[in-house]
């Protein structure tokens, strides 16, 4: 993989992460385009790449949300102290002042959104990597998602609820579990986290707003848990055809586009809903089966 290719691959991955149209998927999509799928040892080391570089992603989150992300850890600290975990006298969470009492709460509803991901993820990952990483699961999973995404537009009309809801502070563990479920699905290439964890947050009554970011925290801990696990477990072999100055830029580049759709995307969707994205995933979807197909019409026209 050159410097451009990783430069390529690193603003689709940032653009496309946490916008609910799969990174993944475009990822599949842009290295098929760029001839990084022809070799095997090359496709599984770009497979691993794509993984890696959502590090950039995840640094965007810290960048954007730093006060969120300090009442997390806070008050997660906080109420170990409380329980007299540090030294002390153990009290009841309930005496908790409200803001740490808040932050521990989200971190508590973060975590149980992770467990499904966590408890299936290691168990399909080689099936995973087998069967679904390729041009044509990404396509069908483009246009069922996008299809899906306009049937929930019209359904919840998502821009006139976008004045009320709940806010993050009135999530449930329940509610949070069943978003971590959804999220399972993303586990599909082309699928899309983003698009499952923000429905499942509209649905059970979150502002647009909220869902988002409750989105893009939940992404600090799936997506950093798959970073991490990729890179113990594949990462020799990447860099075996990777290089590590073509893995920073591919980082850098996730960082710094992921930041800027992070913006984009809430404003997209207080405004419109979620509508514009599935329209997007249909006409992508549709493109490409169109670009395969002229591929092996050009294919067969030579003889190759």
């Amino acid at each position: 993989m050159s410097w451009w290719q990783a430069l390529i691959m690193g603003v689709v991955e940032g653009l496309t992460e946490y916008l609910p149209i799969s990174s993944t998927g475009h990822l599949i999509l842009t290295a098929w385009l760029l001839g990084l799928d022809t070799d095997p040892e090359l496709r599984q080391a770009t497979n691993t790449f794509n993984i890696v570089i959502q590090g950039g992603a995840i640094l965007a989150v810290l960048w954007l949300y730093p006060r969120r992300v300090s009442q997390i850890f806070t008050g997660f600290g906080a109420a170990l102290k409380h329980r007299g975990v540090f030294g002390g006298k153990a009290q009841p969470l309930a005496t908790l002042a409200d803001t740490p009492r808040n932050g521990f709460r989200l971190a508590m509803n973060l975590l149980v959104a992770f467990l499904p991901a966590a408890i299936l993820g290691p168990l399909l990952d080689d099936w995973i990597d087998s069967k679904l990483m390729n041009v044509w699961p990404v396509v069908a999973a483009l246009f069922v998602g996008g299809v899906g995404m306009i049937a929930f537009a019209r359904l919840r009309r998502v821009r006139r609820a976008a004045a009320s809801g709940l806010e993050l502070e009135n999530l449930t563990w329940q509610m949070a579990l069943a978003i971590g479920v959804l999220q399972c699905f993303a586990m599909w290439p082309g699928t899309s986290r983003s698009m499952m964890t923000i429905v499942a947050a509209l649905l059970l009554g979150l502002r647009p707003r909220a869902a988002a970011e409750f989105s893009f925290l939940l992404g600090l801990i799936t997506l950093g848990a798959a970073t991490a696990y990729k890179a113990v477990s594949a990462g020799d072999s990447m860099l075996e055809h990777i290089h590590t100055d073509t893995l920073a830029i591919g980082l850098v580049a996730a960082a710094i586009s992921a930041a800027v759709a992070m913006k984009f995307f809430v404003t997209v969707l207080v405004r419109y809903g979620m509508a514009p994205f599935g329209w997007y995933r249909i006409a992508l979807s549709i493109a490409f089966v169109l670009a395969v197909l002229a591929g092996h019409e050009v294919a067969s026209a030579t003889g190759e």
